[in-house]
């Protein structure tokens, strides 16, 4: 038999899922979701995109280089946020949507 999971103990992001496909809604796209991670860009997002990215690591060399240049990037963009520095943050905004872009076009030939 089953054990029922209690969404309450899951990470915040796995726990929206999981309601969500529970009550049959719409569910983001991982790409998705990090882009409005991008965004936001707060302490906890690092946690929740390492977690949206971990089921691509070690498709390829290629894919596992550019999510470690993805988070580099964004780790630095949520640094830059949480410190203030407003003159930095959309250059490197950009910086890491521009990574994303490429690690989501290099998924999808992989795929």
């Amino acid at each position: 038999m089953r054990q029922a999971i209690n969404p309450v103990q899951l990470e915040p992001f796995v726990r929206s899922q999981v309601l969500v496909t529970r009550l049959g809604g719409i569910k983001l796209d991982s790409f998705q979701r990090l882009e409005a991670l991008v965004d936001s860009a707060g302490v906890g997002s690092i946690k929740e995109a390492n977690a949206l990215l971990r089921r691509f690591k070690g498709r390829s060399q290629m894919i596992t280089a550019a999510i470690d240049e993805f988070m580099l990037d964004f780790m630095t963009l949520v640094f830059v946020v949480e410190t203030g520095e407003e003159g930095f943050e959309n250059p490197i905004r950009k910086l890491a949507r521009g990574r994303l872009s490429n690690l989501n076009q290099l998924v999808n030939v992989a795929a």
